[in-house]
């Protein structure tokens, strides 16, 4: 018998005799006309507000009048033999059900990171910026439960969309092809859905919104992406443009990273025995030190939670360790933050300035010495899993343009650079009247170069693969040299040159300079490396292209979005739209 999807609180069986197989779409474009009667009932059946759609008819066009031609793709959730949003859902909201094979989502559990968003490369999760939550596309299982087939099949008015056994290709079609022209690659989650397009097509298919993306026929007859330069090569500056819903992680990652390199500097050093740091770590300021640097990672996580659609139930991003990268980011920089307040705690007894407290001074054992360097120790731990998994977070195939090594250059680099400038800030005024000061000066300095180093070489290294490349990826490459291409030239320019400022520091230092004209080029390195790290991870939000349906009409267009936000259109309450934001 099976058991019971409690479909509203019904604990009935359905009697659907092709229950526990795995079910899918079948969609034939050629019969497709765009009269989105599809999403009409999905929306209906759904109750979904107007700027949240589970199904969505985009298309793609091609040759010339008079042989103008124009596919249609009605799309929503695919239910993947390998869904990628159950694996990376950081609440665990998401489940694989054996009845039907749907992927269902729980938008009760779901706290709105829209992680799940970036992950599918279907664009079938919505986040609602006003619940602050997603919700999808079900399939509909209670309907499916009675022996009916999905609202959106039953409302198709050209017999395009089909639903069934996806083992089972209906009678009367003569393919069941798992790709069609603007459909993202079948190998990244293995989707349920097949389609039929006999109906001869150019040789070229050009999307209809903004993404700087075509399609090309190759010699097998498959339709491959090609970049398409439309907006020409011109360069552009568009700093206002850098900001974006993604603000909050900006500041996150780059306090995390800076957070955890300025700690296991102070902390390595000074076990180490290095010359001065052995010296500032019996200083009155190596416990502030540690306390900046949680309180940094602390700043960090507080913003992470503002990009939640719901803020307050952050905890939940622990529920999927055992496959979400998100969670284990979220363990990671938990543990770093938890043992870095240890150690914090534990090192106060040593402290020089409250030597005098004859409690504290009871406490300073080597017991309890011991059990610093240890939390310290988890501490770092946490903080190398953590900045692991924070790279592993963006490295998604989905978004060609963070699927690349040089995440890992970018935030490694990060956390060298700015862990160095963090400690040295601290560090050099504090030794500044003793011998320590220069060796401590030439690790930093030595450290922000080879992190600017680390950072370059993943730059040029990303340069070349998506520079050449024809896919989302190569799309986001034209965008950063056109679109942004001045600013993103400016932080290039930033970059290399404070590199070499850097190691000419580095060298002077070895050689004995000092005087004001090299406390002058330590705060100009400082100035530099926070400009091109807040421009760099910017860019890095802003510019990423997703896998996403072609064409896609109206709101799910950006071109028509910008445009019509720029007349005035976005702001009517009649059109139905609400501002994108919560």
């Amino acid at each position: 018998m099976g058991r019971s999807l409690h479909i509203n609180e019904n604990p009935a069986v359905g009697p659907n005799p092709q229950r526990n197989q795995q079910h899918g779409f079948y969609f034939t474009a050629d019969n497709c006309i765009g009269c989105h009667a599809c999403e009409a009932a999905c929306s209906e059946k759904n109750d979904n507000p107007a700027h949240i759609a589970f199904r969505s008819v985009g298309y793609v066009e091609g040759g010339s009048f008079p042989d103008y031609q124009r596919l249609n793709i009605s799309m929503a959730c695919n239910h993947c033999d390998d869904p990628v949003c159950l694996k990376g859902c950081p609440t665990a909201a998401y489940t694989k059900h054996a009845e039907y094979g749907a992927v269902l989502q729980d938008p009760d559990t779901c706290f709105g990171c829209g992680y799940c968003t970036w992950v599918c490369p279907y664009n079938a999760p919505q986040l609602d910026p006003v619940k602050g939550q997603v919700s999808k596309c079900n399939m509909c299982v209670d309907r499916l439960e009675v022996g009916l087939k999905p609202a959106c099949v039953a409302a198709c008015v050209g017999n395009a969309l089909d639903f069934g056994v996806i083992e089972t290709v209906p009678a009367g079609r003569e393919q069941a092809r798992v790709e069609i022209p603007g459909f993202p690659s079948p190998e990244i989650t293995r989707p349920n859905i097949r389609f039929q397009q006999i109906r001869q097509l150019p040789d070229e298919m050009r999307r209809t919104d903004s993404v700087p993306l075509k399609y090309h026929k190759d010699e097998q007859g498959r339709y491959r992406p090609a970049v398409d330069p439309k907006t020409g090569r011109q360069r552009h500056w568009n700093l206002a443009r850098l900001s974006s819903r993604e603000n909050p992680l900006v500041l996150f990652t780059l306090a995390a990273q800076a957070a955890a390199g300025a700690f296991a500097l102070q902390f390595l050093g000074a076990q180490a025995g290095l010359p001065g740091f052995a010296e500032f770590a019996r200083s009155a300021l190596y416990a502030p030190l540690a306390l900046l640097a949680l309180m940094l990672v602390g700043f960090g996580l507080f913003m992470s939670t503002l990009h939640l659609g719901k803020p307050l139930r952050f905890y939940r991003g622990f529920n999927n360790l055992r496959h979400s990268p998100v969670s284990r980011e979220g363990l990671g920089i938990a543990v770093f933050l938890g043992g870095l307040a240890l150690h914090v705690l534990l090192s106060l007894p040593a402290h020089p300035a409250l030597s005098g407290l004859a409690l504290l001074a009871a406490l300073n054992t080597p017991l309890l010495a011991g059990a610093a360097t240890g939390a310290g120790a988890l501490a770092l731990l946490g903080s190398l899993a953590g900045l692991y998994y924070m790279m592993r977070c963006y490295r998604i195939k989905a978004r060609p343009f963070w699927d690349h090594w040089q995440v890992a250059t970018a935030f490694f680099g990060s956390a060298l650079s700015l862990g160095a400038t963090l400690a040295a800030s601290v560090m050099l005024p504090t030794l500044a009247g003793s011998a320590g000061w220069q060796p401590v000066a030439v690790v930093c300095t030595g450290l922000l170069a080879l992190g600017l180093l680390v950072e370059a070489i993943g730059l040029v290294g990303h340069a070349r693969a998506l520079g050449s490349a024809e896919h989302e990826g190569g799309a986001s490459f034209y965008v950063q040299t056109t679109t942004f291409g001045h600013t993103y030239r400016l932080r290039n320019a930033l970059l290399g040159s404070n590199a070499v400022l850097a190691t000419a520091l580095c060298t002077a230092l070895l050689l004995g300079a000092t005087g004001p004209l090299l406390w002058l080029g330590l705060g100009l390195a400082a100035l530099l490396l926070l400009t091109t790290s807040l421009i760099g991870r910017a860019l890095f939000y802003v510019l990423v292209i997703p896998t996403t349906m072609p064409g896609a009409f109206f709101w799910k267009n950006k071109g028509f979005e910008d445009h019509a936000r720029a007349i005035g259109l976005a702001h009517m309450p009649q059109v139905g739209v609400l501002p994108l934001k919560h």
